[in-house]
């Protein structure tokens, strides 16, 4: 299988071929710009010591500077988080925000420690990598498995190490440390514009859709209680613990509000039906919300997926394969960096509200995300339709040539140029 920046390094070379662009400008895309490894050393509260290793991947600051989410998974690796960087910088020039890409994360089961190891483990990771970090440099953001009581435990150390505190430091902190309203369901919300824009596109609407949805995460929950709201059926969810179905639908709030008190879906009673882990993917329905991890539809499922729309809210859920299954079945695939990008779109704002001393409503989170990601999606649309290409590349050409006319301008990155004005 190929591995995610594999992938993502592929993908840009068949868009750069479609562009007409030079090798050599591919090649200085594709690489990061700077890559840390670091050793992350805690003491458990058992009295032994663990070492864990951690990661951030600075991949393009052309167009401003890195921006993207610190992950705490025991399939973190250096690979993984290179790909993740390369994508957010893709998803911000999708998007158009003045922000490159970044990623990071530490290779641990987060689950296996108790709140002060985390605790622990969150401020030494930022002692390794807070020399390169900061509000005009590099902004960190949750990802999977972190939230915002860990963004907050990080703007913290970093102000303690730094001598130079500041809420501008991170994203996706709490209200009460500098967040931003809107931040939670931004990702799931960001999703929702994207879909509602295709659909509209093809004169229909989410009223009365099949949807089926893999992860019941913090975008995935959020996800389905706006189809719901919308008028669509959930009729397939899973988390990692389960798979649950109904054909008159589950109840998205419920299983939202179950999650966020700690449930898993095995553990849960209701009216539904329990399906195989992998049965939700090709679960019979219309619109179907990967909002797990990364290679998740592989040529095998892809093969056996009904659904018409496929909206990528977790980052790198198809492989190479799968996406030509699906391209020849006719499936419109939603691509992450267009489909997910609702969050850093968000980040951004909360990023703005920081620096500049300001506090948005969550109304105004919310039209303003909407006016982003809806222009976002008729310029990857507009590619789409005038090189007759899938919405996947059409995005990869609309963010090659977004980043490279910003490299010809700052061609040593956002770090010589002046910093991001507001």
């Amino acid at each position: 299988m190929t591995s995610p920046y594999q992938h993502f390094v592929e993908t840009l070379e068949e868009a750069g071929r479609c562009l007409g662009v030079s090798a050599d400008l591919l090649r200085r895309i594709a690489t990061p710009e700077r890559v840390h490894t670091v050793s992350v050393p805690i003491k458990r509260t058992s009295g032994a010591w663990e070492i864990y290793a951690g990661y951030r991947v600075q991949h393009n600051s052309a167009r401003g500077p890195y921006k993207g989410g610190i992950r705490f998974h025991p399939q973190v690796n250096l690979d993984e988080v290179k790909a993740l960087a390369a994508w957010m910088s893709m998803k911000t020039a999708v998007v158009d925000i003045p922000l490159g890409g970044g990623k990071g994360g530490i290779t641990v089961d987060p689950h296996s420690l108790d709140d002060a190891e985390l605790e622990a483990l969150t401020r030494m990771y930022t002692n390794r990598i807070h020399r390169d970090i900061g509000p005009y440099v590099d902004i960190p953001a949750p990802d999977v498995n972190t939230d915002s009581r860990i963004m907050d435990w990080l703007a913290n150390e970093y102000g303690r190490l730094t001598g130079l505190p500041t809420p501008a430091v991170v994203t996706g902190k709490s209200i009460s440390a500098g967040g931003s309203e809107g931040r939670d369901t931004a990702t799931a919300q960001g999703g929702f514009f994207v879909l509602q824009s295709a659909l509209e596109a093809n004169g229909e609407s989410l009223a009365g859709k099949r949807v089926a949805i893999q992860g019941f995460g913090n975008a995935g929950a959020n996800f389905a209680k706006l189809a719901s709201q919308a008028g669509a059926l959930v009729v397939a969810a899973s988390d990692t613990s389960g798979a649950i179905a109904s054909e008159q639908g589950l109840p998205a709030s419920d299983l939202a509000q179950f999650k966020a008190e700690g449930g898993r879906f095995s553990q849960m009673n209701g009216e539904f039906t329990r399906i195989g882990p992998e049965e939700v993917l090709t679960y019979t329905a219309d619109i179907l919300v990967p909002s797990a991890l990364e290679d998740q539809l592989s040529r095998e499922i892809a093969t056996g997926v009904t659904a018409r729309y496929v909206l990528e809210l977790a980052n790198g859920p198809t492989t190479a394969d799968g996406d030509a299954v699906l391209e020849q079945r006719d499936v419109v695939v939603l691509p992450d960096i267009l489909a997910n990008a609702g969050g850093v779109v968000v980040s951004y704002f909360e990023w703005l509200q920081n620096v500049s001393l300001e506090r948005w409503s969550g109304n105004q989170v919310r039209t303003q995300l909407a006016d982003v990601m809806k222009n976002a999606f008729e310029a990857v649309a507009g590619i789409k339709s005038a090189r007759s290409v899938s919405y996947r590349l059409a995005a990869y050409c609309l963010a090659i040539q977004r980043i490279s006319a910003a490299m010809e301008t700052h061609p040593m990155g956002a770090e010589s140029a002046s910093p991001v004005k507001t």
